[in-house]
């Protein structure tokens, strides 16, 4: 896949910006407590994903961009308002390591809040060649994953894999879909160009989106990630390392749960220092918790009174302490936490700075990723939901973009290496534009919008608020994919 002609937002994402709550002060005879975040502050609007994974024998890129791009994912996340109660399921398909009565599907892990072990599975995948079923990952995804039932949760599908959609003939796509989308799931697709771009197959993975009422995308898996090191990786990296002297293992589950924290550390560092960092932001966010191992999170979030755990429960040099001294002890290492996370948070905000003028110096453009693809889907049905998310960034060739906001352009990207700068591109037309361009011919479109027209109210009022937004303030044209057709739209509009 051409690379010129991409913006690239994935090295944006930051952190939820704030640190956790300092203990409140307990009134004489009262028992002490770790403040925790309101009920209507954190966990009360689920967001729950199931990324599901083509594991066969060409899909070590992607696995590698799952891998690299996990924390960003999460960290995009955490910068939402209100902050959801994130649950993630991982799923692979098409392996032959699978069980073939399952359809070569693997539930990795069903759905949970514990993000190290994500990591912990994801690291775990290898590849091996096989038949890739979309249909029946889909059908798992739904009959094994505990799906919230409330109204308000936002629950995504991603299905990731580089052959075609419809391989399945016991298991229609179109069916799965309608099923899932009965339930108010919604399936997003990821089409992973591996070598060459197969025209063939590309226009089953976008109608398998539409089917889905969700988002298409288009990645390169093997060079879709842009990663950049930091003067300040280093020192995030120092500060979580520190933060892991804070966490307090208790119950059957401490010495695991400390085990594989200090493991995925290592996973991460092991990709580069620039994945290491982005964990170290991630983990003095609020939608990293240890409740089920580490007494710290478990009090402050009320699953776990103190008053009343089993000695036997406590790590061994806790266990001889009074009541009084074991919560001292919880409420030191909270507020050292704390302070850690407030380090942890202020230097990143420094390193996405940086990151931000980094990209815009070397005229970085690259929307080709897996973790972009899917904050793309997740800010697009997120914000009908009434969630918020802050502005992504911009790079040097967005500043002059006829726009005031710069989170629209998850969607849409001013051609770079075009003479007629007002040319704005819908990122999954881009590589066909820009095919065109360089062969010299026109490139089509079905319907031409001209301002004032009935025609071009009724498009622009069929548009989401965001890409209305973004074409009544356009100044020259965009080309722009919309229900399986491709409109020029006139500025004005």
């Amino acid at each position: 896949m051409k690379q010129a002609a991409f913006l690239s937002t994935l090295a944006f994402a930051g952190i939820a910006g704030g640190t956790l709550a300092a203990p409140v002060p307990a009134a004489a005879g009262e028992e002490f407590r770790l403040s925790s975040e309101s009920p209507s502050a954190v966990g009360e609007h689920v967001v729950e994903l199931a990324i599901c994974l083509d594991t066969s024998g060409s899909m070590d890129g992607l696995i590698n961009s799952a891998r690299q791009k996990l924390w960003t994912i999460v960290n995009d996340l955490a910068k939402a308002a209100p902050i959801p109660k994130l649950r993630v399921a991982l799923l692979s398909y098409g392996n032959d390591g699978n069980n073939p009565e399952n359809g070569w599907v693997k539930v990795e892990t069903p759905f949970t809040q514990d993000l190290d072990m994500v990591s912990q599975k994801l690291f775990g995948l290898t590849t091996n060649g096989g038949t890739e079923l979309v249909g029946r990952v889909v059908q798992t995804s739904l009959e094994e994953l505990d799906w919230n039932s409330t109204a308000e949760a936002l629950r995504m599908i991603f299905v990731a894999g580089n052959e075609s959609a419809n391989q399945d003939d016991q298991v229609v796509v179109g069916s799965i879909c309608k099923e899932a989308s009965a339930r108010g799931i919604d399936v997003n697709s990821i089409y992973c160009v591996y070598g060459d771009d197969d025209s063939e197959i590309r226009p089953g993975w976008r109608e398998f989106g539409r089917l889905g009422n969700g988002e298409f995308a288009m990645i390169d898996q093997n060079n879709g990630s842009v990663v950049i090191a930091t003067e300040y990786d280093q020192r995030l990296i120092k500060l979580s390392e520190e933060l892991n002297e804070t966490y307090i293992p208790f119950g059957v589950a401490g010495e695991a749960g400390c085990s594989n924290q200090l493991a995925q550390d290592a996973n991460a560092l092991q990709m580069n220092s620039a994945n290491a960092a982005s964990r170290a932001a991630t983990k003095a966010g609020k939608l990293y918790s240890c409740g089920s191992w580490d007494l710290v999170d478990a009090v402050r979030s009320g699953e776990v009174d103190l008053a009343k755990i089993e000695t036997k429960d406590l790590p061994e040099d806790m266990r001889e302490l009074s009541h009084a001294q074991r919560l001292a002890r919880v409420e030191a290492m909270q507020l050292r936490r704390t302070e850690l996370q407030a380090q942890i948070n202020e230097l990143d905000q420094r390193r996405q700075a940086f990151l931000r003028e980094e990209l815009a110096r070397q005229a970085t453009t690259n929307v080709s990723s897996f973790d972009l693809a899917i904050r793309s889907a997740i800010r697009s049905k997120a914000e009908a939901l009434g969630f918020t998310f802050a502005p992504l960034g911009t790079t040097a060739a967005m500043v002059t973009a006829p726009v005031k906001e710069a989170d629209t352009f998850d969607y849409f990207v001013q051609f770079a290496g075009s003479s007629q700068t007002d040319i704005w591109v819908a990122n999954d037309l881009v590589v066909a534009y820009e095919d065109a361009r360089k062969a010299g011919q026109e490139f089509a479109h079905d319907v031409h919008v001209i301002p004032g027209s009935p025609e071009a109210k009724a498009f622009i009022a069929s548009l989401p608020v965001r890409m209305r937004d973004l074409v009544g303030s356009l100044e020259g044209v965009i080309y722009l994919l919309w229900r399986d057709k491709v409109y020029l739209v006139t500025g004005g509009c």
